[in-house]
C-alpha cells in the first residue's frame, strides 16, 4: 500500500469503477487521500461496497452513473465531474468490457459498434472532455486500461475487443507525445488474466485453468495486483519521468 497521503488533496476521476479492477483502483486512491469521482457504470447499484458510501458521506467520494452507449452518456459524466471539481489531477479511463465473444464470421454491425463505442470511443470522448480540467491540475496524469490481448490478440471471439485495446494503447502513446509540452503524462496499465467477474462472464473455468498453467507465477491475477500500477503511473513523485508507456501486469504471462 502506498502512503496514505500520496494523493492528498488531489482530484481523481475513475470510469468503470463499479467492480473489478476499477473498483479496487478507486478504493486505493481513496486510501491514499484523494477525492475520487467514481463512475459506477450505467446505474448506481444498491449492493455497492460499504467503503464507497462511507467515503461519499465524508465528502471524499462522489458516486455517479452514466451510460457510455447512450448519446450524451460521456458528456453527462463530464457534467458531473465539472459540478464537483474545478480541476482534475488524475483521469483513469477504465470503463469497457468484451460485451461477448463474437466469431469473426458472425459479428453483427451492432455488436461491432457496441464494442468499439464502449472500449474505444468512450476513451477518446472522456479524454477530450476532461482535458480543460486536466490542464488546471497539479502534475496531471491520464492512465488508460488496455489488455494483454492488445499485444497477444486475445482468444477466439475477442478480436474486436482486442483491437479496441490496441487502439487505446497507440492512442495513449500519441497523446503522450502531444500533451508532454503541457506537462500531462499519459500511460496505460495492461492487465493479464485477472480473476474478476469479467472472466466469470466470458471465460470457462477450464479455459482459465489452462491459462493459469501458462503463467510463470502460477496463478491468475487479482484486482489488488493491478491497482497499485495505476497509482504508480498517476503519481508525479513515483513516475514523473514516465510517459507513453504500457505497464504489463500479468504474472509473467507475457515476457517479451
Amino acid at each position: 500500500m502506498y502512503h496514505p497521503a500520496l494523493f492528498k488533496g488531489m482530484n481523481v476521476v475513475v470510469t468503470g469503477g463499479g467492480r473489478g479492477i476499477g473498483l479496487e483502483v478507486a478504493r486505493q486512491f481513496l486510501d491514499c487521500g484523494a477525492r475520487v469521482l467514481v463512475h459506477l457504470g450505467r446505474t448506481i447499484a444498491s449492493d455497492r461496497p460499504e467503503f464507497l458510501d462511507l467515503a461519499a458521506a465524508e465528502g471524499r467520494a462522489f458516486l455517479t452513473a452514466a451510460d457510455f452507449l447512450s448519446d450524451g452518456g460521456v458528456e453527462s459524466l463530464a457534467d458531473a465531474v465539472r459540478s464537483r471539481f474545478d480541476s482534475v489531477d488524475v483521469l483513469v479511463n477504465n470503463a469497457g468490457t468484451m460485451v461477448g465473444r463474437f466469431p469473426a464470421g458472425e459479428l453483427t454491425d451492432d455488436d461491432y459498434r457496441t464494442v468499439v463505442k464502449l472500449n474505444q470511443t468512450s476513451v477518446v470522448e472522456m479524454t477530450r472532455t476532461m482535458l480543460p480540467l486536466l490542464r488546471k491540475g497539479t502534475h496531471p496524469a491520464i492512465v488508460n486500461t488496455v489488455s494483454i490481448s492488445a499485444r497477444a490478440g486475445g482468444s477466439p471471439g475477442s478480436s474486436i475487443y482486442s483491437a479496441t485495446k490496441a487502439f487505446v494503447s497507440t492512442y495513449s502513446k500519441a497523446l503522450a507525445r502531444e500533451l508532454a509540452p503541457e506537462g500531462i503524462r499519459v500511460n496505460c496499465v495492461s492487465p493479464g488474466t485477472i480473476a474478476t467477474d469479467f472472466h466469470e462472464r466470458y471465460s470457462t473455468p477450464e479455459k482459465l485453468e489452462a491459462t493459469r498453467k501458462t503463467i510463470p507465477l502460477g496463478r491468475l491475477g487479482m484486482a489488488e495486483d493491478c491497482a497499485p500500477a495505476y497509482l504508480f503511473l498517476a503519481s508525479h513523485a513515483l513516475s514523473g519521468y514516465i510517459t507513453g508507456q504500457v505497464l504489463e501486469v500479468n504474472g509473467g504471462q507475457l515476457i517479451a
